[in-house]
């Protein structure tokens, strides 16, 4: 834990990336895989127990705390609520154990022979384990200890940078660990021995590329030189994959790292009958006959169905319309440019002639102005803009700016009431950023929408303050309030659904603006909402 600790004060402290990559460096190079697995695992995002084994609960370490440091529970929550971290919080309110009663145990032993022996206990077991922990650890150890149980590193370390001083330190291409560490993997010496290891292992043959992703493009599509050095495809609003077929490995790939088998099988015949091994990167979506895209709603009952009933295949028929060919019979294409992958990729699926897999058609334009007038059309379509790719691009990891952009239509909007708070996370978490909106249905207000985001810093202090002096009930650390402020939002698309009390599901909201000028009374109705709504 002592190892562990002084990496996180070490990125914690550090604010260059050059700095904080030189540290993991450092720590990967002098530490034993054993311990080294789980730090990457902890930087990687992964969590310490989870629903099923559950290691201990926010307000069962409040409780505990208090407990162990004798503080009474009223001055524990003051003390969160000021430090606004609950890993700090702990930290702070118990003194360092004496030199020869700290503890020195290794990482990975504190994790698997402490945490996860109790995970999924009683609490009394579970209790003994961490309160012994918090007297037996100095400052910076248990402050290390307490991000584990409450899954929040955060020291400003991307999955990206890990990977890049992983393949410094080791020689081993930064795309091929990117690819191992896709998908689901277990912190062991096993995985990382695997994970830096140069040249081509059995299990890669199931792993996809990792995704090439678009930025947004924010400045007058003019800037990017000529039309015609540009493919334009339409934005498609279903799910990211990857296709895998390599020999009898069949394989799709969501980009939120999921593997997707079982549900949906006449993708995975359609992959099986390909004529060779490929790997193609597309978009999945619901379609019936014609030509339009079913909502991206009508997805959610493919996602949650490992296996998925005759039923439901009938309902929600689905095809995938392919971007981009990264791999052919074994020949990695990523460096080509992308003008010859799409066409690779054309003559793939000609030859193969599957409604269920075809090429996203290219949106043809003669100039920016031309390509302006498609997009103001995009809704209509049910997509969400428009895709600008540099045909001569190579297909990249992550988001790299310059190559491909994603052109989105204006978003839709909304004048919604402000109903309910909740604290935010990180740096935001002693403030209540977390908003719940609703709109007129007859005298009531029905809550519609969720944001977090638009509203600068000064504008959160002030709402912040509004809140906490207009609080009508609380319900945990949710807080009902007066219902007087209105807000614009803006979303990309609105749905039918009957998981909602409003029977609608708005896509990716989030606050335009602030309108002070304008009183609850005149915020708009839900039917306003229902009439968009595909």
């Amino acid at each position: 834990m002592r190892r562990f600790a002084a990496l996180y004060r070490r990125l914690d402290r550090s604010t260059a990336t050059s700095d904080k990559r030189d540290a993991l460096i450092d720590y990967f190079r002098q530490t034993p895989p054993e311990d080294a697995a789980w730090a990457l695992w902890l930087l990687s995002g992964g969590k310490i127990g989870g629903a099923r084994a559950k290691i201990a609960g926010t307000n069962e370490l409040r409780d505990w705390i208090a407990e162990a440091s004798g503080d009474p529970a009223w001055l524990v929550e003051e003390s969160y609520h000021h430090v606004g971290d609950l890993a700090e919080t702990l930290t702070l309110l118990l003194d360092d154990p004496p030199p020869e009663a700290r503890d020195d145990t290794p990482l990975h032993v504190w994790i698997e022979q402490r945490l996860l022996a109790v995970a999924g206990h009683d609490a009394a077991a579970r209790h003994d384990v961490i309160v012994g922990a918090w007297r037996t650890l100095a400052y910076d150890e248990r402050l290390a200890f307490n991000k584990l149980l409450t899954g929040a590193l955060r020291v400003g370390v991307s999955q990206r940078l890990v990977q890049q001083a992983l393949a410094e330190m080791s020689g081993v291409d930064i795309a091929r660990i990117a690819q191992r560490m896709l998908g689901a993997w277990s912190p062991s010496p096993a995985f990382l021995r695997d994970l830096l290891t140069e040249g081509e292992l059995p299990g890669d043959r199931a792993q996809p590329y990792p995704f090439f992703l678009a930025s947004p493009l924010e400045a007058a599509p003019e800037t990017l030189g000529p039309i015609d050095d540009w493919l334009l495809e339409w934005k498609w609003d279903g799910i990211r994959v990857q296709l895998i077929r390599r020999g009898s490995d069949i394989a799709l790939w969501s980009r939120g790292e999921e593997r997707l088998d079982g549900r949906f099988p006449e993708i995975e015949h359609a992959l099986a009958t390909l004529p060779g091994d490929a790997v193609i990167d597309g978009e999945l979506l619901g379609w019936r006959e014609g030509d339009a895209p079913l909502p991206f709603t009508a997805l959610q009952t493919r996602i949650q169905r490992r296996k998925p009933g005759a039923k439901i295949l009938a309902d929600t028929p689905v095809r995938v319309l392919a971007y981009d060919l990264l791999e052919r019979d074994g020949v990695d294409l990523r460096a080509l440019p992308l003008q010859a992958r799409r066409a690779a990729l054309a003559d793939l699926l000609a030859a193969h002639a599957d409604p269920r897999l075809v090429v996203s058609p290219e949106v043809i334009a003669t100039d920016w102005e031309t390509a302006a007038i498609a997009r103001i059309g995009a809704r209509e379509r049910g997509v969400e803009g428009l895709m600008v790719k540099r045909r001569a691009s190579p297909y990249q990891v992550g988001r790299r700016r310059g190559d491909w952009w994603k052109w989105k239509i204006d978003p839709l909007s909304i004048d919604a009431v402000l109903l309910y708070a909740q604290s935010g996370h990180g740096r935001r978490s002693a403030l209540y950023t977390d908003y719940t909106f609703g709109l007129w249905d007859g005298d009531a207000l029905v809550p519609v929408a969720k944001a977090y985001s638009g509203l600068d810093d000064k504008e959160i202090l002030k709402l912040d303050r509004w809140i906490r002096a207009n609080t009508i009930e609380r319900f945990g650390p949710v807080r009902s309030v007066t219902p007087s402020h209105v807000f614009e939002l803006g979303f990309e698309a609105v749905n039918r659904s009957t998981r909602h009390k409003s029977g609608i599901a708005v896509r990716f909201p989030r606050i335009l603006r602030w309108r002070i000028d304008k009183p609850a009374a005149e915020a708009d109705r839900l039917d306003t909402l229902r009439a968009l709504a595909r």
